[in-house]
């Protein structure tokens, strides 16, 4: 019973959740940013380029054939096509570096917080016991001297 309360305690602290939810968030955000290269970015881009779908951009390296029957016997199986997809290549490249300049952008943005955090000035530190007493006697000196 002690593993399942260490492990439910470690499961509830706050990094281990925090986590969980930025996996979540960032998977979401992948999805959008991948929409956002695949059917917004790339469109004009390949329109630009003389109508050119980059998914649709692959080297061969062969050619693929479809079967051929006689009747209902198989003379020849089909042969998928050997090819290298570098326009897909290219969607996920522009994929990552719009989700790392994101990332770079969000951890920028909370380094410049943490300098400011750490520039403020610090309230003053509170006046010792010693320096409470002194500053008693003095005031009571003050008033016994009047």
């Amino acid at each position: 019973m002690g593993m399942l309360k260490e492990f439910r305690s470690f499961i509830m602290k706050g990094n281990v959740l925090d986590l969980a939810v930025a996996v979540v968030i960032g998977a979401a955000f992948k999805s959008v940013v991948t929409s956002f290269v695949k059917d917004v970015l790339m469109p004009p881009i390949g329109l630009f380029l003389g109508d050119t779908d980059f998914s649709n951009l692959k080297l061969v390296l062969k050619q693929g054939s479809e079967a051929i029957m006689s009747g209902g016997e198989v003379i020849q199986l089909a042969v998928s096509e050997v090819a290298i997809s570098y326009g897909m290549f290219t969607n996920t490249i522009i994929d990552f570096l719009i989700i790392a300049f994101v990332i770079f952008m969000i951890i920028r943005g909370y380094n410049k917080l943490q300098r400011k955090k750490e520039e403020a000035p610090a309230p003053p530190p509170e006046p010792s016991k010693e320096e409470v007493l002194l500053t008693e006697i003095r005031d009571i000196l003050k008033e016994l001297n009047k």
